[in-house]
């Protein structure tokens, strides 16, 4: 990943949307926000999402049909807890649907990433700071 990209990630700002209506936002290594720290507990957590692998656009149809595949080994996780709808929004613009999983385990969602082509996740443990985790893939 190079510094461009790099800096593209950490200016991303991670929304969720919250049970109650409306969203909070993570931000790369600040501290849980306190409405999803209600949420997530000591529990860990991911922000993750299947669209573009690789960062290189994708057409929809392909983001859609690798996002329930991802969803779909989320919930077959036994260690998952609740998947809550998200978005990444990119400070140039860009929207990229996403998913904030609570309970799964980093190790868990870093083999997801790498198997949907993402080079990186957002994920912590309890309310601790939101940390990007670099996901190498497979040239």
């Amino acid at each position: 990943m190079d510094d461009r990209l790099l800096a593209a990630y950490r200016r991303t700002d991670y929304r969720v949307r919250l049970p109650s209506g409306g969203t909070s936002s993570l931000r790369v290594d600040e501290p849980l926000p306190a409405a999803l720290h209600a949420l997530v507990g000591a529990s860990p957590w991911g922000f993750v999402t299947a669209w573009h692998p690789g960062s290189h656009p994708a057409p929809r149809k392909a983001n859609r049909a690798a996002q329930r595949q991802l969803l779909a080994e989320l919930l077959g996780e036994p260690t998952t807890q609740r998947i809550l709808g998200a978005v990444g929004v990119g400070a140039e613009g860009w929207r990229e649907p996403s998913l904030l999983v609570i309970g799964t385990d980093i190790g868990v969602l870093e083999r997801l990433a790498r198997a949907f082509g993402q080079l990186a996740f957002l994920g912590g443990d309890g309310p601790g700071a939101a940390r990007l985790h670099r996901t190498p893939i497979a040239p």
